[in-house]
């Protein structure tokens, strides 16, 4: 069904919008993915608040236009599934990890601070621990001279008492 010129205008602005909010793209081909796996990565993906479309690549290409994904414009072409995230790694990590159990699903590329990616680029960055998990990282990182110090003085303290008890 094709789409009159005020639906294709909706479209790109959509996107566009998305485009906007989002820190990274994604560009996967699904050709051969079954309705219930891309129900499947569509859930996936609504849990970690990353926006997958299935687009012409024509208006793909014009909603990008300008815009920090545009470097890979000369890839649009073919079936392609786009992720975009407001988080960092979300989009290549949803793709990467439903790629690894789903061989039908191939990453082609994707866009990071306006740097294109290959797939192997879009797999190492879903690699990276998402912004919770490096939150926490940090601060256990922190925290830590100040607990070990504080275990070591306790420590010295039980000592010390002890030291006296024997004494007495």
């Amino acid at each position: 069904m094709s789409l009159n010129r005020s639906e294709k205008e909706a479209v790109v602005t959509r996107v566009a919008e998305l485009a906007a909010q989002a820190k990274t793209m994604v560009l996967a081909e699904y050709r051969g993915l079954t309705v219930a796996d891309m129900d499947k990565l569509r859930a996936d993906a609504r849990s970690q608040d990353v926006t997958l479309s299935v687009l012409k690549n024509t208006l793909a290409r014009r909603a990008v236009a300008g815009s920090n994904f545009d470097v890979v414009a000369d890839q649009m072409s073919g079936p392609l599934l786009y992720g975009f995230s407001e988080d960092a790694v979300a989009a290549a990590r949803v793709l990467a990890d439903f790629a690894k159990t789903n061989a039908k699903l191939v990453i082609r590329s994707g866009v990071y601070r306006e740097t294109a990616l290959d797939a192997d680029g879009v797999k190492e960055l879903a690699a990276i621990p998402g912004k919770d998990v490096l939150l926490a990282q940090l601060c256990g990182l922190l925290l830590s001279p100040v607990s070990r110090t504080a275990l070591v003085l306790s420590a010295l303290a039980a000592a010390r008492d002890g030291g006296e008890a024997a004494a007495a």
